[in-house]
């Protein structure tokens, strides 16, 4: 059997963790495993202030267990590609892991108090999102749809926590063949 596994480093709250591992299971529809990972310091870019997350996926591409279908990391750090100014998650389309950054979903990032309630709703989008590109899933057009471009917390908040019916049809064709 193969597991969906969601791990998170060291420093990431553990209330969000356990959100985003329970409903990424019953939302895939597959058996989740926990996973401790490593620090990512490694990533740093003293010249950003943020973490590189290409490296990162390397690394977690070097964690995979043998039995893992995926691999969703859940990091507090703040990261980014080189393209983009920061990123809320980055995956391998179709491929096995992926990264999801609490640092941006957080009221407190925003000089705002902070809002438990909606950083948790905010991570869960953003599995989605990012799982949904482990599995192949586009960006779609529909911007009520969980794997809908984000560039900024409003439009994450603007999401529904689902799929539309298009990209459901596609990942259910998709875990079929897959699972």
């Amino acid at each position: 059997m193969k597991y969906l596994y969601v791990g998170a480093t060291p420093e990431a709250d553990p209330e969000a963790l356990t959100a985003v591992r329970e409903r990424i299971g019953s939302e895939f529809g597959v058996a989740v495993r926990a996973m401790e990972l490593p620090g990512v310091e490694f990533a740093y870019d003293a010249g950003r202030d943020q973490y590189a997350s290409g490296p990162v996926l390397e690394l977690l591409s070097r964690s995979l267990p043998s039995d893992a279908l995926k691999l969703l990391a859940v990091t507090e750090r703040d990261l980014f590609i080189p393209v983009l100014t920061f990123v809320f998650g980055h995956a391998q389309l179709g491929g096995r892991v992926a990264v999801v950054s609490l640092a941006r979903l957080r009221q407190e990032f925003y000089g705002l108090a902070p809002d438990r309630e909606a950083l948790i709703e905010r991570a869960h989008k953003e599995a989605l999102h990012e799982t949904g590109h482990l599995f192949g899933l586009v960006h779609c057009a529909d911007r009520r749809c969980a794997m809908s471009l984000a560039t900024n917390v409003r439009q994450i908040d603007g999401k529904d926590d689902a799929f539309c019916p298009q990209c459901e049809g596609r990942l259910r064709r998709t875990l079929g063949s897959t699972i």
